[in-house]
């Protein structure tokens, strides 16, 4: 026996130059001796009821190899065999009891893993939801509780009708978050049921279920809070619509009866029909109408108070606004009572000098014709094209540019660029009356004043009809002569200033 072990080792312990280097190096030298040898691994291996097919795969766990040992060493007849095969039993046994911890050790990891990749597929799917979800919740949060600013009532209606979409929304909302929930619940269900040791928290977001509820609870809250204000800005919002409607239908009606007016005095101030007294009656009548007609200004600004302290900066019901009645308004006031000052001028003119209400006539005829734009005055083109009518011989020659010149110097002295028909009269009747025309008009008030060189204004009252004894009042300078008495009146300074001899 020594001596066959001696002779194994010796055999196995020869130099490594006696080996043939190049049979090492050949593969099929290799292939051939890997099968030889499992063919003799097999040859003991099957007396065990078993065999190998692969040495490197079937020798790893080294279970067949110790079962190659024990049939050897039996078939060697070794003297101590039963002591080596027990110890290869017990070694075999360790063995399999190793192997059947490892496996139980790798089923357990195995399990846990599989428990962890389930805990990561849930982290991974609440991440997912809650992130959107938390993000809705604070974009919600945000425009419940944006200051809204309205202006009209279809403005507040399409607020309401979002909000009610939004509204319609939140079961939808709620079912997603119980379901964000379900899925935490999940998690700590596993981690109860099979003790999982977690380390940490979620690793894909840090939106805790805690935080999810608060923000749900606060979005429930602002809920009624938005509808509530919603509710009071469309109750006024309604009332301001009240306002918009009541002023516009006033307005409506006050701002084209003023342009009508306008219109109707600027006719009245040009037309021929009747005399001029008439004229006047006329628009003595449209102005105390025009005055009656106050009250529904003044309710009208009474609306416009309402709406400005109601905020309400537009109103699709009317073009028109508060300044542009007011404008208005004056202008009309203005327009009467000048249009009334200048028809009592013309009869004033027309009596002081003489002219006949056919000469009137043909002169507002004259004034007219050439009033293209129905302004009521002439511009100077205008104006220079009615006197070459009437026989002016005004031509273009530097000597008929310079009579126009002297002419509009007349009837325009403060060089406004317009002839007023008051103005036409006073140069026509200047032109066409008799050179002692003044003095006449001196001796018929010195006849008035019983001979005096003034006259009072109870005589004036008394001899001329009151529209001409007010006119000629309220024009007549004080007589400051030494014969003078109190109220006294200067009607020659009057009589010269008729025919531009001097200035009233």
């Amino acid at each position: 026996m020594d001596h066959y072990d001696s002779q194994q080792t010796n055999d196995y312990m020869q130099p490594e130059e006696d080996w043939d280097r190049d049979l090492l190096l050949d593969p099929a030298w290799e292939k051939q001796q890997r099968k030889t040898f499992t063919a003799w691994c097999n040859s003991h291996l099957r007396k065990a009821g078993t065999q190998i097919e692969n040495i490197e795969e079937d020798f790893r766990d080294g279970l067949k190899l110790m079962l190659l040992l024990e049939v050897i060493s039996g078939e060697l007849d070794y003297y101590d065999s039963p002591s080596v095969n027990a110890r290869c039993q017990k070694i075999c046994d360790q063995w399999d009891n190793l192997g059947a911890l490892t496996q139980k050790r790798r089923e357990a990891l195995e399990r846990t893993e599989k428990l962890l990749e389930t805990i990561d597929q849930l982290y991974l799917e609440y991440a997912k939801r809650a992130a959107p979800f938390n993000n809705w919740m604070e974009g919600a949060m945000e425009d419940l509780q944006d200051t809204f600013i309205v202006h009209t009532i279809e403005e507040i209606q399409g607020l309401t009708t979002a909000h009610e979409q939004f509204k319609a929304t939140l079961p939808d909302a709620d079912k997603e978050r119980l379901a964000i929930l379900g899925i935490h619940n999940e998690v700590s269900k596993i981690v109860q049921t099979y003790h999982v040791n977690m380390a940490g928290t979620n690793p894909y977001t840090t939106i805790t279920p805690q935080e999810i509820n608060g923000k749900w609870d606060h979005v429930r809250q602002l809920v009624p809070r938005r509808d509530q204000a919603l509710t009071e800005e469309h109750a006024r919002q309604q009332h301001n619509e009240r306002l918009r409607k009541q002023f516009g239908a006033q307005a409506n009606v006050i701002g084209p009866w003023i342009q009508t007016k306008m219109e109707e005095i600027g006719r009245i101030s040009i037309e021929m029909h009747g005399t001029l007294e008439d004229q006047l009656s006329h628009l003595r009548q449209y102005e105390k109408s025009i005055v009656n007609y106050k009250p529904k200004i003044d309710q009208l600004e009474g609306d416009h108070q309402l709406i400005q302290e109601a905020l309400i900066f537009d109103n699709k019901h009317t073009n028109y606004t508060m300044e542009h009645i007011r404008v208005g308004w004056e202008q009309l006031l203005t327009t009467i009572a000048r249009t009334i000052n200048e028809v009592e001028n013309q009869i004033l003119t027309r009596d002081a000098k003489g002219i006949s209400q056919e000469q009137m006539s043909e002169f507002r005829a004259s004034f007219n014709h050439f009033d293209r734009d129905h302004s009521g005055t002439l511009g100077p083109e205008e104006f220079k094209a009615c006197l070459i009518s009437l026989g002016y011989d005004i031509g273009n020659d530097p000597q008929g540019e310079a009579e126009f010149a002297r002419i509009m110097s007349i009837v325009d002295p403060n060089r406004l660029g317009v002839v007023t028909f008051q103005a036409f009269i006073d140069f026509m009747s200047r032109e066409t009356a008799d050179t002692d025309t003044a003095d006449q008009v001196m001796a018929s008030f010195k006849i008035l004043a019983g001979d005096k060189n003034y006259i009072t204004m109870d005589e004036l009252r008394r001899e001329l009809p009151p529209d001409q004894a007010e006119y000629c009042i309220a024009r007549m300078a004080p007589y400051t002569g030494p014969d003078a008495v109190p109220g006294a009146l200067d009607y020659m300074s009057f009589s010269t200033a008729l025919y531009g001899e001097s200035d009233l």
